[in-house]
């Protein structure tokens, strides 16, 4: 009887530490939020994912998707909308590549363990610069497109902004920082 206990006791103990440990190795490997889930099935499209603010652009700004994609453009703004877009690209092809290329001396410089002051506070000061610089141009490209749209569709378009900040609040400050709750 008491070899049986004992037995029980180990087979118990054996399927604990298997269904511990497969659950692990599950957490480990599946996606955890929505961006995960839309990485693994190959559906995502962050900033530029198809060029930059082509149609797998979702964040609803200025590339032809989102918003824009509800104003019921005639084949004349569609088309002055995307040569507005790619002229977009080519001048900031220059900002974007040296901001990355700066984002990748930062991390080079700071990767063998030791902080190097000096050089990280060159680099994100130039950084800065150069941000500013693109965000000019994005202010730019918001007029530009802007212009190309009627006075009932820039209507339509500030209309459909007061609904989207009144159901998911204001979003000022980027990257998730929520200034307001959202209104339920």
């Amino acid at each position: 009887m008491k070899k049986f206990a004992n037995f029980k006791m180990l087979a118990l103990v054996s399927l604990s530490s298997i269904v511990l440990v497969a659950s692990v190795a599950f957490a480990q490997t599946a996606p955890t939020t929505q961006g995960d889930q839309d990485k693994a099935r190959g559906e995502w499209r962050g900033r530029g994912g198809r060029g930059e603010g082509g149609e797998g652009d979702h964040r609803g700004g200025f590339g032809g998707g989102g918003m824009f994609a509800k104003l019921n453009l005639t084949d004349a703004q569609k088309a002055s909308m995307k040569q507005i877009r790619e002229s977009f690209g080519e001048r900031t092809k220059s900002l974007r590549e040296q901001l990355r290329a700066k984002r990748q001396e930062l991390h080079q410089a700071n990767d063998g363990g030791t902080f190097n002051e000096a050089l990280t506070t060159q680099n994100l000061t130039e950084s800065a610069g150069l941000q500013a610089k693109l965000m000019g141009e994005e202010f730019k490209l918001r007029q530009e497109m802007l212009a190309v749209l009627t006075p009932e569709q820039k209507t339509q378009l500030d209309q459909m902004r007061a609904q989207f900040k009144s159901e998911h609040g204001n979003f000022k400050g980027g990257r998730g920082e929520r200034r307001e709750a959202p209104k339920q």
